[in-house]
Order: C-alpha cells, then structure tokens, then sequence
C-alpha cells in the first residue's frame, strides 16, 4: 500500500519520539554509506585495486564536476558534494526493494538536504570573502535589490525540494500503480526508467548545489574585483 508523501507513519517509537520507516532508510544509508567508505580506504595503494580505482573514478569525476560548474579547486567542496549525491542516489535506488520507501520520496529529508545546501552556500560565502562582502553581494547591483536577493536565495532552496520531491515521489507511485494493477513481470521496463531518474535527480540536485555555492564564491561587490586587480 502506497500511503501519502505527506503523512508517515511510524514504525515503532524510541520512548515518545515516533521513528517512521523513512528515517529508518535514512539511517541504512548512511550506514551503508560509511561502512563503504571506511571498506574502500582502508588499504589504499599505489598499485589500486578494483575498488580503489572504482573508488578514484568516482572522486575524479566528481572533481571534474567541481572545477567545471564551480571554478573553484575541489579540495573543500569534494566531501559535501560527493556525499550529497551518494546518498541521494542510493536513497532513489531503495525504491526498487520491496517494502522500502525511499527517503527522498518525503518532504522532511528533500527540505533537510536542500537545508544543507543552503546553509552550505552561506557557510563557503563567508569563509572564502568574510561576512561583510558577503553580504554586500545582496545590494547588487544596487541596495534596492537587497529584498529580492534575499527572497531569490530562499525560493530557490525552496525549488531543490520541490524539484526532487516530485520527481522521486511520481516515480514511486507509478511504480507501486502499475505494479498493483499489472503484477510482477510488467513493471520491470518502468523499474529500470525509475533507476534512470533516480540518477538523473541525484545529479540535477548535487549540481544545482554546486551552482549555489559556486555563485555565492564568485560574485564579488562592486569595487572589490577592481582593488584586487589594483594590488596584484
């Protein structure tokens, strides 16, 4: 049964906090996440092997990605992103296992994740330019688009969340629909189509992030750019 995206129901209580099967998923992945990374660096060599250079593909192309969308050098930025689109695409993925609701299929984690970029984008602005010119870039081009600016940087938090709740949350119930209705066997070309969107959200997610912080690191106060260029 395919319960709504908006309520949850718990699965059992710790005390009187209710956990409900999302944040049980939640709480797998992550441990699975970790017991990955803890398994795939253990012996790193110079002569790799097959998980290590899996694992070295991965980080590569993630640092790529970095450079290409953030023109910025990856070493800061590598842990955040590459975590945000492991767990986003695995969490996607759980959808396929029976009785699994994935997380990313519910409000509350798309809100938190989209929490952390946001905080992420004002957490890197600040520390790469100091609080003042950070938030002098809100007064460009001139101080009487400061409330826009403000407005801007919270719809567009506000559109990770929706983008990556629709999107996952369709899937699922097209999924659970056809397979209520069809049985086992019929379902299985919209199954491998789920696991392509999975990717693809997972990757429109992690690189709109890249995007936000990438714009919050680049743009500089009128002024600045030229006192640079002046010193140097």
């Amino acid at each position: 049964m395919i319960h709504s995206p908006l309520a949850t129901v718990p699965a059992f209580h710790v005390g009187p906090v209710p956990i409900s099967m999302p944040v049980v998923a939640t709480w797998a992945i992550m441990a699975l996440l970790a017991a990955g990374a803890a398994y795939c660096t253990r012996r790193l060599s110079l002569t790799p092997s097959k998980a290590q250079s899996v694992l070295e593909l991965l980080v590569n192309t993630i640092d790529a990605q970095i450079r290409d969308t953030m023109q910025a050098e990856p070493r800061n930025y590598r842990s955040l992103i590459g975590t945000l689109f492991l767990f986003i695409l695995i969490s996607n993925w759980s959808s396929l296992l029976p009785g699994v609701e994935p997380p990313t299929a519910h409000l509350e984690t798309d809100a938190a994740l989209a929490l952390i970029v946001f905080c992420a984008t004002i957490f890197y602005g600040i520390r790469t330019r100091g609080l003042r010119r950070y938030l002098a870039t809100f007064a460009q081009p001139t101080w009487v688009m400061v409330p826009l600016n403000v407005v801007e940087q919270i719809t567009r938090t506000f559109s990770l969340v929706v983008r990556l709740f629709g999107n996952v949350m369709s899937g699922v119930f097209v999924v659970g629909i056809v397979l209520s209705l069809a049985g086992l066997l019929v379902p299985i070309p919209l199954m491998a189509l789920d696991l392509l969107t999975g990717a693809v959200q997972a990757y429109i997610f992690t690189v709109l992030a890249m995007v936000f912080i990438g714009a919050a690191l680049a743009e500089r106060p009128q002024g600045i750019s030229d006192e640079k260029q002046e010193t140097s």
